[in-house]
Order: structure tokens, then sequence, then C-alpha cells
């Protein structure tokens, strides 16, 4: 009887390995069902963001139609935003920094780099575009905090401007983002002459008289120079240019048609609004007849206008500087 202590002792110590081993194994897999439960970190936004254009988007009841384009220009009024937004995500995924020279538009590929001219005083400063916006009383261009405090906009709030994309660079900007290697081009005019390369061949009808066949070598491909993308330091120190300043006059323009009586019975029916004006101009899709109201003298004046066509159901309608 003595005997069977050790042996009951022993059972007693394997059974609680036993339980102890199991116990371990619970634990290890409550932990690995938790590891694979648990959600996976959101990847972090690229510092210097995404190409963007996006899709067609509706704001305030306003359809806008993002696409790349390299022939932007436009005169408008400019708005600035700041502190409400620094910090947080870009429309192309970076985090906004109000004392970066920047921008928001609301369907110009994004990055890119613009001019803009500031019409009333004359600077005129290259700014990237990272951003959507504005869509307050039909502004062109929201600039950071900086940017207005460069062309001199920050305390008045807003101005007269002048955007313009700068084709080339944008390009260049577009394809360093996307990852890709710019093609080098050189312009034609450029290209030196390759030598012309002859044979003889018997004329026509003869066997004895040969004549000089004059053959071009292939001419080289033509290829593309980029310019050179300015990067965020770059465009910070840049120098502010001034040029001469010219009167300009504030305008709503409400349509434009390619058939003259359909603006001529839009701007009868504008008529009550005030002083109204048809245009000829002609475009790259052909001759175009503008239906604008106006001159007006001042920004708040126009918005007054603009917010009572856009209530009347005229919602196309939008401020332009002439």
């Amino acid at each position: 009887m003595l005997g069977a202590v050790p042996w009951r002792r022993l059972l007693s110590v394997v059974a609680g390995c036993i339980l102890m081993a199991a116990c371990s194994e619970t634990k290890f897999a409550s932990m690995a069902v938790k590891e694979v439960s648990s959600p996976t970190p959101a990847p972090a936004p690229a510092p210097h963001g995404i190409y963007k254009v996006g899709e067609p988007y509706q704001i305030g009841g306003v359809w806008y139609y993002p696409s790349e384009d390299f022939t932007y220009d436009e005169t408008g009024i400019a708005s600035w935003y700041g502190p409400n937004f620094h910090g947080k995500f870009t429309a192309n995924g970076e985090i906004y920094d109000q004392n970066d020279v920047t921008a928001a538009h609301r369907t110009l590929q994004m990055p890119c780099l613009v001019r803009v001219t500031n019409l009333e005083n004359g600077r005129t400063l290259i700014v990237r575009i990272n951003d959507r916006g504005p869509y307050v009383n039909n502004r062109i261009i929201d600039l950071s905090r900086r940017s207005a405090q460069l062309l001199g906009v920050i305390d008045k709030g807003t101005a007269r401007v002048r955007v313009q994309i700068m084709p080339d660079e944008s390009r260049a900007l577009a394809m360093q983002v996307k990852g890709q290697q710019p093609v080098e081009v050189v312009s034609a005019a450029a290209v030196p002459l390759a030598p012309i390369q002859t044979e003889t061949l018997p004329a026509p009808g003869s066997t004895d008289k040969p004549v000089a066949i004059a053959k071009p070598s292939p001419p080289p491909v033509a290829t593309y120079a980029p310019q050179p993308v300015a990067d965020r330091e770059q465009l910070e120190n840049q120098k502010v240019q001034v040029v001469a300043v010219k009167p300009t006059q504030i305008f709503i323009q409400a349509g434009a048609f390619s058939q003259f009586d359909n603006a001529h019975r839009l701007s009868a029916l504008l008529s009550p609004f005030g002083p109204t004006s048809v245009t000829q101009v002609t475009t790259k899709s052909g001759i175009l007849f503008r239906v604008r109201l106006g001159p007006i003298a001042t920004v708040d004046a126009a918005d007054a206008m603009l917010d009572r066509l856009i209530a009347s159901g005229h919602r196309e309608a939008r401020i332009v500087v002439d």
C-alpha cells in the first residue's frame, strides 16, 4: 500500500502537466484568433499624393466634370483657405499645409502647375494644384494661405486673377508622380539634317545614261524635352514676378450658344436683372455667342447678382473677368 502513494503522485503530476499544456494551447489559439480578427491598419497616404483626375461630381446642385486639360486659361475671382483645413487630406491624398504654395481647383488634374496672376496688383506666381474647390460664389481657384500672401490676396480675401496651366511642367510633374521616366524630346528645328544617301540608276528607256537619285536617310525620332519639375521648396522660395496692371471689368456669363437666336432669347429673359449683352467670340469649337450681365462694379455686387441668378434657375451662370 505504501508503494502505491508514489504512483498516485506520479499520476497527479502527469495529469497536471497535461492540463497545463491544454491551457497553454488554448491561450495560444485565443491569441492567434485575436491577431487574425484584428483589422489591418490602413496604409499611410503617399507623401506626395497620387495623380488624380476623378469622376464627375455634384456640389450644391451643380455638376463638375474633372478632366486632364493642358490648355486651361481662365480669368475670374480667387479666394483662399487655411487654418480650418490645415493638416487634413487633400483630394489627391496629400496632407494640406497652409504654408505650402498650393491651391484647389474644381476640375483640373492633380497635381499640376499653374501660373496665377493677380490682375489687381500684377503679382504672378507658380502654384501647385493638389485639392478640389472652391464651391462658394463660383470662384475659379482657392489659394493656400501662403499663396494668398505672396499674391497679395490675404487681406482682401478675394482678387481678380488669371489662371494658366503650365503644360510642359505639368506633364513632367504627372510623369514624376506616376513614377514614369519622361522621354526627352528635341524640337524639329533643333534636329540636324541627316546626310543624303545616293545611288545610281539608269534613266527610263536608257541603259547607258545613269542618273543620281537622292534618297534621304530616315529622320531621327523627335523627342520631348521635359521642363524641370519644381519641388515644394523651390515653389516656396520662388521670386514673385510683377507684370503691368491693365484695367479689368467683372461680368456674369449666363450662357454661350452656337445660335444667335438662343443667345438673344436668354439676353431678353435676363434683362430684369440688369444690363445684358451678347458678344461673339471664336473658340476651338467654332463661333459662340456669349450672354453676359454687367459690367459689375465690385466682387460683392457680382456675388449678390450671381446668387439671384442661381436662385432663379440659371445654375450655369458664372463670374468672369475681362
